[in-house]
């Protein structure tokens, strides 16, 4: 059977692509936040995962407020980026993981999920930049992806997400395979791009949320959708692929690294990777 080696979560800004192509990641704004993936990929190097299931937020890319799945699984060869409007080089495709797919495909709608399957799917920003984060020199990874609609209201709530998290989880590690998967959510942390609490940042439950993943998973689940909103931002709803991830990790986890750091182009930018134990 597959194993799960453990989970790793980050913020997808737009900026952080336009960073990483102008090179500037040691310039002194961006200094704290790169370096903050270094133990990362030194523990990546020593794992070595062979696939990466990706739990992310579209953006309009490939599906936008007029067809807004809840939640969506991708099941196909390959995973394409295109011109999003942000100045972004658009990315080679990342290649899938079919078979993972479909068994993860039929282990949630049998556990009565309703989703959206995906044979071809455009991914954006919130899947491709944290892949580049983790693995600088090319992903060496499979791919699933997992969207989680933050977008469009009504959204899934943090105990839905967290009880999608689990099934994902217990089909991955039935899965006929002796691949090694890491679990990856992205999105967050707390930020807030307009209305009038534009520029909202929330660090002290931003490090509360992140502490609560390695020993009280559940912790978040107990507030709404709007209570999360107001906690965060209307964008930092996004914690909940961190939540999704953790409960797909399940169990006991150690924690490999963290890092925290604001701002990141008005967002609150939180990473960590968590190792299975």
């Amino acid at each position: 059977m597959a194993k799960i080696i453990g989970g790793l979560t980050t913020s997808h800004v737009p900026a952080i692509g336009g960073a990483i192509a102008r090179g500037v990641q040691q310039e002194p704004y961006w200094k704290p936040f790169f370096d903050g993936f270094l133990p990362v990929h030194q523990w990546l190097g020593e794992v070595k995962p062979d696939v990466a299931v990706v739990f992310y937020n579209d953006h309009g890319l490939n599906f936008f407020l007029d067809k807004m799945p809840t939640f969506a699984v991708g099941a196909a060869p390959e995973y394409r980026n295109a011109d999003e409007g942000w100045g972004l080089p658009t990315l080679a495709p990342f290649k899938g993981q079919p078979d993972l797919s479909w068994h993860l495909i039929e282990h949630l709608v049998d556990r009565e999920f309703d989703i959206t399957t995906c044979q071809e799917m455009l991914v954006d920003h919130a899947f491709t930049l944290p892949l580049k984060l983790f693995w600088p020199q090319g992903c060496p990874v499979t791919t699933v992806p997992i969207c989680i609609n933050t977008v469009q209201f009504p959204l899934p709530s943090a105990k839905r997400c967290y009880a999608l998290g689990r099934a994902v989880g217990e089909a991955i590690r039935s899965w006929d395979s002796d691949k090694r998967v890491v679990v990856v959510g992205t999105g967050g942390l707390s930020h807030q791009l307009d209305g009038e609490r534009a520029g909202f940042i929330n660090k002290p439950f931003d490090l509360k949320f992140m502490d609560s993943l390695i020993e009280d998973p559940q912790w978040a689940t107990q507030f709404s959708i709007h209570e999360l909103v107001e906690k965060t931002g209307t964008q930092g709803v996004e914690l909940l692929m961190w939540l999704a991830t953790r409960a797909a990790v399940g169990g006991r986890v150690r924690k490999v690294h963290t890092n925290y750091h604001i701002p990141i182009s008005n967002t609150a930018a939180g990473m960590m990777a968590l190792e299975a134990l």
